[in-house]
């Protein structure tokens, strides 16, 4: 395997500490980069699953994340229960792996929350030695690019092998040459912002005191947080569901605790989803619950609302928008819990040719399946190694992130998504557009 060179002492299969040789540098063969790992970048549950398939065709890989342990995010999100049962939520790939090593699976119809997730599957997989030996820690990966060529040279590009560019925990930046990337670094932690513009300004930055993004744990270690205030939750997804049940169990402790669900749907129904008539019944029954509370006025629904400013006046938050076609000043907030969505993190692949769609910011291929401005089925048609392209090759963006920021992704989708990307950079052709793919029917495609 060709060396490269890196600024601190470290031995491993991809990286050397001697200096650099220019010479040497410049005379080395193209050819040889097949010889090079994949590098996997996250180690969530697509990026474990895609070392798992990467182990099981002996292809050589280094998986980096750049948090302190496996699915750092996942852990902020342990409290939450998914609504896809075990079925969907392992890999084929990891479970064979796992199985040789004699671990049992979890009963396929139970749900598991994100810590069960952790605890059940993701920990036993990571640290099965042919992936603990290849993973790590505290790597955050800052850059990609082809080998000493910038975004705008084209000569021999093709044949140049990966460049990535990590920091470790202590800022030591270590180069990584690779054959291929996968980024499977998803979009938690870039929440879209409050305002339906969707810009970022300082003016809400500044509010980060008022104002969580994500699925709070509002039922343990944040329940003094809001317990028996009044709270407003914006965004009309599952995340928004999810939020909206855990404050209702606080509001059924404490009667002073306020909800107000805040939309920019035009009706509160299109929320609901296909309740009964979804094939994943615990989906369904999350629409089904909210349908319940909101008949029975305990949550108040504010929709559609265009929110344009957020404001401290007297130690509560407010908020200005429109609603429908008037103006509508929400005030006396405690707290505001925002579920509207996430969006990809394109910062450190800028030095990469992408096959980006404009609108959604998912792969171009995949962005008529899935933009919900013109549809809004959850289920997508199968896809693999084919649909992921981009324009430079040897490059994938899989799970989550390579929807952008359309919302109807699921873990089993990711699954396959890195089958077929693996089967194709180890040369199973016939396997790679074999993609099969059985996803559950939300039971809604269109409101009425």
């Amino acid at each position: 395997m060709r060396s490269i060179h890196i600024t601190q002492t470290q031995s491993n299969s991809c990286c050397t500490t001697a200096p650099v040789n220019q010479a040497r540098h410049e005379a080395a063969s193209h050819s040889d980069s097949k010889s090079l790992p994949v590098i996997v970048i996250g180690a969530g549950p697509i990026g474990l699953a895609a070392a798992a398939h990467l182990a099981e065709r002996g292809e050589d890989f280094v998986l980096l994340e750049a948090g302190a342990q496996i699915g750092q995010h996942v852990t902020e999100w342990g409290h939450v229960r998914l609504f896809s049962p075990w079925q969907y939520n392992v890999d084929k790939a990891a479970a064979k792996l796992l199985a040789a090593q004699g671990w049992t699976a979890p009963p396929e119809e139970e749900l598991p929350t994100g810590q069960q997730l952790l605890d059940l599957y993701l920990n036993p997989l990571s640290q099965l030695p042919v992936i603990q030996s290849r993973l790590r820690l505290n790597s955050k990966v800052v850059a990609v690019s082809k080998k000493d060529t910038d975004l705008m040279k084209s000569a021999h590009r093709e044949k140049l092998p990966f460049e990535v560019y990590a920091e470790e925990a202590g800022g030591e930046l270590i180069r990584y040459e690779a054959k291929a990337v996968i980024d499977a670094t998803g979009t938690w932690g870039h929440a879209n912002p409050l305002y339906a513009s969707g810009v970022w300004t300082n003016e809400e930055r500044s509010l980060s005191n008022k104002v969580y993004y994500g699925i709070p744990d509002v039922k343990g270690a944040e329940r003094d947080q809001f317990i028996g205030k009044r709270i407003a939750v914006v965004g009309g997804g599952h995340s928004a569901l999810n939020t909206l049940l855990d404050l209702a169990d606080l509001q059924t402790l404490n009667s002073a605790t306020e909800i107000i669900w805040i939309m920019r749907k035009s009706s509160v129904a299109e929320a609901y989803g296909g309740e009964a008539n979804d094939q994943l019944s615990a989906r369904g029954e999350l629409g089904s619950r909210i349908h319940q509370l909101v008949d029975a006025k305990r949550v108040e629904v504010v929709t559609p609302f265009r929110i344009q400013k957020a404001k401290m006046l007297n130690g509560k938050m407010s908020l200005t928008g429109v609603h429908k076609e008037g103006a509508l000043v929400i005030s006396d907030l405690d707290q505001v819990i925002v579920n509207a969505g996430s969006r990809p993190d394109f910062s450190f692949l800028s030095e990469l040719r992408l096959s980006i769609d404009p609108a959604t910011e998912s792969i171009a291929a995949l962005a008529p399946l899935i933009d919900p401005n013109v549809h809004s089925c959850g289920t997508v048609r199968p896809h693999g190694e084919q649909e992921l392209r981009h324009v430079e090759k040897g490059f994938y963006i899989v799970g989550m992130k390579s929807y952008g920021r359309a919302p109807t992704f699921l873990m089993a989708t990711g699954y396959e998504q890195v089958r077929s990307v693996v089967a194709y950079l180890a040369g199973d052709l016939e396997a790679a557009l074999k993609v099969e793919l059985d996803l559950p029917e939300t039971g809604v495609c269109s409101i009425s």
